[in-house]
Formats: structure tokens, sequence, C-alpha cells
């Protein structure tokens, strides 16, 4: 199957390089704490022995900033780094990667009376002159407060784009064009729906798929597997990830999956209709980084699908975040969420927080919550 690409524009990252004729690259994340170095130099060669291009990394303080120095020394596997609240450690890790993801909705929260455009031109700055790229990371649960306050809560889609857009005039009004974007959502044809608005604008700018939280396996890459059928097969997406929640010794299914879906899509093995708005229950969970508190988390997820079994028939959404960074913000859009802390796991109904439960006690309280929203569907 010939499939014309985008005309996007080449950014190399590392020892490889995304857009262009280049192949479509393939990532992962690491689980693993970053300050736990064995763990996570060994979650990484693992990876990159699987064949990951790329491989990311959370940082979220200094601490996390000087274990990765020691982790550059020992793997030579392309590193990403993902920036959370705190832009200015942005110096302190992108002399140590090839890569740094930042999130124009994460800029707020840092020094919130500084304009954003200031810090872009700060993480620019530190990008450029430590030779990496960058990716302006755009999530449908962290969108810029600024965009989303100008429209109606039901369009999620267009503030995440003016967002995107915003910042790529802007690293383009600052002469850096070694950048690439992604535009993430937890349901399919959103991310259909946004990359290919993206594109139809800013078809030089290179894009990074996925399908956030997409769940454990095989539904998460099911998932997966319908935006990219849909995307890469229009010539949309120079380099992907599928975000299985899964253990870390499991971690390079992620990477098997990629491939798989990509060698589908060349062998023109792809659905020719997609319709993905099922009355079933669907369940999304994050695929676990560094800043997962309890590795009961992977657990509990499974736990979920198991134990909710019998609502498969109800269009239900039930989301389980494995942190409190992303999760209270991630499961708002959820008609039930799950974030998870060190010893508690906190229930949202929407965005109504109803408490804090031990791991050992919210299986039953979500069930009954459950039941409840069947009983006032009339089920």
């Amino acid at each position: 199957m010939h499939i014309t690409r985008n005309p996007t524009r080449t950014v190399r990252i590392g020892s490889i390089s995304i857009g262009g004729q280049c192949p479509i690259a393939v990532q992962s994340m690491t689980a693993t704490h970053t300050q736990d170095i064995g763990a996570t130099v060994g979650l990484v060669n693992l990876l990159d022995q699987a064949g990951a291009d790329v491989v990311r990394i959370a940082v979220d303080s200094k601490k996390d900033a000087e274990a990765l120095a020691e982790i550059r020394r020992q793997t030579r596997a392309n590193l990403s780094v993902d920036l959370q609240e705190n832009y200015r450690l942005a110096e302190l890790v992108a002399p140590h990667v090839d890569k740094v993801r930042y999130n124009p909705g994460h800029l707020y929260h840092h020094e919130p009376s500084r304009p954003w455009q200031d810090k872009v031109r700060y993480i620019a700055g530190v990008a450029a002159a430590s030779d990496c790229a960058l990716r302006v990371g755009v999530n449908c649960g962290s969108v810029d407060p600024a965009k989303k306050e100008k429209y109606d809560e039901d369009d999620s889609i267009t503030p995440m784009l003016e967002s995107a857009w915003e910042h790529c005039d802007l690293l383009d009004s600052l002469g850096f064009t070694r950048y690439c974007v992604s535009l993430k959502d937890s349901d399919p044809q959103k991310v259909i729906d946004v990359n290919r608005r993206f594109a139809e604008r800013r078809p030089d700018v290179p894009l990074h798929l996925g399908v956030t939280e997409a769940g454990l396996p095989p539904d998460g890459i099911i998932k997966t597997r319908i935006a990219f059928e849909q995307l890469i097969s229009r010539g949309i997406g120079d380099t992907i990830r599928v975000s299985l929640t899964v253990p870390n010794d499991r971690k390079p299914e992620e990477i098997a999956a990629g491939r798989q879906i990509l060698a589908d899509i060349a062998a023109g093995r792809v659905r020719s209709v997609v319709n993905y708005g099922l009355p079933t229950l669907n369940i999304i969970a994050c695929p676990s980084c560094s800043r997962v508190e309890n590795q009961a988390f992977i657990d509990l997820a499974q736990q979920v699908k198991e134990m909710t079994r019998y609502a498969q028939e109800h269009a239900i959404t039930i989301a389980v975040m494995g942190c409190r960074v992303n999760g209270p913000g991630e499961t708002d859009d959820a008609d039930l969420g799950l974030w998870c802390g060190p010893n508690f796991v906190n229930l949202k109904r929407g965005s109504t927080e109803l408490g804090a439960f031990p791991y050992d006690q919210i299986l039953p309280r979500l069930k009954a919550e459950l039941d409840g929203l069947i009983a006032g569907r009339g089920g």
C-alpha cells in the first residue's frame, strides 16, 4: 500500500530523524522512579533492545534531573524528557537528552504571573544551546486554561488546536523549528479529528501520534490502532507511541504493538470504516510512569476491568489514573474516575470528588457507584 506522507520538515532526535520521508519512529516511556537509576537504566535499555527509537523519562524535581545525568552516562538510547509544572528544569535536563517535551497547559503552574511566551522563549533557548529537539505536547486533560475558557465545555478539540498553533507560531518566530507536536485524547475519534485539523493548517510540522490513557491490552491496542489507521493511511504522523497499562517488564509490548500496526497499515490491512461510538463500557487507564507512587495501580486497573465485565453493554466511561499530577484533571470527563496516591485511591463521579479509599476498599465503592449510574439510566 503506497502512502503519500505529509511534507513535514525533518527533525533530528539523537541518532534518528522524524518527518520528511524518514521512517515513522516508535517510542515508549519508562515507568520506574527516575531516581532509581539502576531500574530506570534497565528499563531504558530493555526498550532500546526491543526497538524503541526514543525512550521518554519523566523529570519532576532537581533530584530527578541529577539522576538523569547518570542515566545518560549508562545508556546509548535516544532519550526524551517529560517536563511537567517546573519549566525551569529544562536547563538541568536538556544537556542529557535528545528531546524535551513540554505541555502548554502546564506552563501556568510555575511562576503563574510570568507570560507563557517568556517561558517558551526560555525553553527554546535552552534546547538550542543543548542541541536537542522539542515536542509541544498538548493533552486533552491539561489544556491551556485561557483557551479552554473561550469555548463550550463540549468542545475539547478547538482549545487544543489553538494552543498548538499558537505555540508553533511563537517557536517559528524565534527561529526554532526543530520541534514536533502531539495532540492526544483518550477517545480515538477525537485523536483522529484533532490531528487531521492540525495537519490541514500546518502540514509542515511533524506529528507524534498517540491515544492517551489507552488502557490495558488488548483494548488499548485496539483503540490506538483505530486512530493510527485512519491518520497514517492519510499520510499524517511521523512518530508514534502505543500507551499501555502493563507492568515494567512488559513495556516492550508497546514497541511490538506499534511496529505491528505500522506493518499492517503498510500492507493495507486496515479498516475501511471505523465506528467507535458503540454503546459499550469504556475503561481508560494511563500507561504508568515514574510519577506513580504505588505500583498496586497496575493491579487495580486490571481488577477494575474484571469487576466491571457485567456492565459491558452500558455506555459508561471509567478512568483509572496512576498519579496525583495528571489524575485529578484527566478523570473529569469520565463518568467514574479513580486516581491513585501512595495509600489511597480517590474516587470521582464526573468532576465531583467522592472521597479517598484504601486500595482494598475501593472496588466495592466503585461497584456501588457504577450500579447507581446504570440504575439511573434505566439499566
